[in-house]
Parts: structure tokens; C-alpha cells; sequence
């Protein structure tokens, strides 16, 4: 399995980005994409997943209402779309994958594979 994610850079406060994982090695079916990120000093944290086969999301808290998740299941991407950005939001940033259950999408020990990180750095 592999996942490369691509799409980071840097915005000013306010603005936005979208971020891609690219996902190849297997079918994804029973799997959830889910983007983490990692600020300096900072744990890896979770930000939001979808479900591969049923496309349900969940979010953190601090993102609700600014980011969206979507996969394309014929495209095998997994996007996250970034608005209302705040410096807050600067880190790297991590897609995985994991077959858990959607009670765990959320925790870092349940993922199987990472994609390499993309920096998002966002100016006030």
C-alpha cells in the first residue's frame, strides 16, 4: 500500500488549500482515509476521516465547519479542502489509512500506513 499526499503550501490567514492523497497497493473497501497533522513540538493530531465505502466523515473539533473530507473512489484520492485558515493551522500534515472501526478513525495507533506529510504554513 502506499499513499502520497501532495497540495500543501502557504496561504495568509483567511485563505485556503486543498490537500490530495493518492492511494495504490490494494482495494480500500472496509478502510477510512484520515488526514493528521503535526505542528513543531507538537503530537501528531487528528484532523478529520472518511470512510472509503460509504463516504461518512468525522472531523475534530477545530476544523468543524472550515475543512471538508471526499474521497473519489475511481480517482483512489482522498482530499482534504481547507478554508477559513488560521496560523493555528500551520503544520505538516499526514494522510493514513486505517481499517478500524469508525469509533477509532480518530486515534493515531490504529492506522497501518502513512502518506510522506505536506507542509501547510499559514501568515497572519
Amino acid at each position: 500500500v502506499q499513499l502520497q499526499a501532495s497540495g500543501g503550501g502557504s496561504v495568509q490567514a483567511g485563505g485556503s488549500l486543498r490537500l490530495s492523497c493518492a492511494l495504490s497497493g490494494r482495494t480500500f473497501n472496509g478502510y477510512s482515509i484520515g488526514w493528521f497533522r503535526q505542528a513543531p513540538g507538537k503530537e501528531r493530531e487528528f484532523v478529520a476521516a472518511i470512510t472509503w465505502r460509504g463516504g461518512n466523515t468525522f472531523f475534530a473539533d477545530s476544523v468543524k465547519g472550515r475543512f471538508t473530507i471526499s474521497r473519489d473512489t475511481a480517482k483512489m484520492t482522498g482530499d482534504l479542502q481547507m478554508n477559513s485558515l488560521r496560523p493555528e493551522d500551520t503544520a505538516v500534515y499526514y494522510c493514513g489509512l486505517t481499517s478500524a472501526s469508525t469509533y477509532n478513525v480518530a486515534y493515531r495507533r490504529y492506522y497501518v500506513s502513512w502518506g510522506q506529510g505536506t507542509q501547510v504554513t499559514v501568515s497572519s
